[in-house]
């Protein structure tokens, strides 16, 4: 395997994970005028990958599989988080459903245009809840940039649904049942994400600020029997299929990144 590196413009914190895990892989390093640094293994396997850096966004192409480039941007908030080529390959064929229940291949939410993409942990947290706020707050600002706003959950339609009426968000909705859509973003999930200090003390913020945990929600089979312990996320997407200009991956429950970093990423 080949990966490829052009300087196109001063890079910074860079970290390049070959595709494949395999531990037998043997790297050597060279470089020329053009300051391509080329990383060879010795491996049957001629793949290539591309890294074209330009401004804070990072743009992987694969040479040896029919996958688009991705681009992704790093949160500082979520520390060196990138976006693999075969994730990115992974997210473009996960579907979720909109409130009528219709399939949606979620890279079509930001085919045609640029979204600000919220995950939540489930429909029935209480800091999802406040977090939509916090997002729906400042959809005026989308709005005038064209950008459009939406949030997605592990769960069921009807479940979508409830949150819908329930928060009375000013987005779009979508359920993703089957959690592919987490899976491919690496967000993390367990029960040491869940239960910090850092969370109780936002869930007590919450509860003071008004905002309510649906318990009915949050204990339905499908959010009960995966514990609850899923975390979420936010991204910055589109126009285009794999196109992800900013990437946030929460590290506990309640890791809200700073709103006026997804509006730098979004509208500016």
């Amino acid at each position: 395997m080949t990966i490829t590196l052009s300087t196109h413009s001063p890079i910074t914190r860079t970290h390049i994970f070959p595709v494949t895990s395999s531990p037998h892989n043997n790297y050597t390093t060279t470089s020329n005028s053009n300051s391509n640094i080329n990383i060879n293994n010795n491996n049957s396997n001629n793949s290539k990958l591309t890294l074209f850096p330009s401004a804070n966004k990072l743009v992987l192409t694969s040479q040896s599989h029919t996958l688009r480039p991705v681009s992704a941007a790093v949160s500082s908030s979520a520390g060196n988080a990138q976006l693999s080529v075969e994730s990115g390959s992974l997210l473009e064929r996960v579907e979720v459903f909109d409130l009528n229940g219709n399939s949606v291949l979620i890279a079509d939410l930001w085919k045609d245009r640029k979204a600000v993409v919220a995950f939540a942990r489930h429909f029935g947290c209480v800091l999802c809840r406040k977090r939509a706020d916090m997002l729906a707050a400042k959809k005026d600002r989308m709005d005038v940039a064209g950008v459009a706003l939406v949030l997605i959950g592990p769960g069921s339609v009807d479940q979508a649904r409830t949150f819908s009426e329930e928060s009375k968000f000013k987005g779009e909705v979508y359920a993703d049942p089957s959690y592919a859509s987490y899976k491919a973003l690496n967000f993390v999930s367990g029960v040491t994400t869940t239960f910090t200090p850092g969370a109780a003390l936002k869930i007590i913020e919450a509860y003071m600020e008004g905002y309510r945990q649906n318990w009915e929600l949050s204990f339905e089979k499908d959010t009960r029997t995966r514990g609850g312990w899923q975390q979420g996320g936010i991204i910055v997407a589109g126009p285009g299929i794999s196109n992800i200009s900013y990437i946030h991956r929460d590290k506990e429950a309640g890791d809200d990144p700073d709103v006026e970093e997804i509006l730098k990423a979004c509208c500016s």
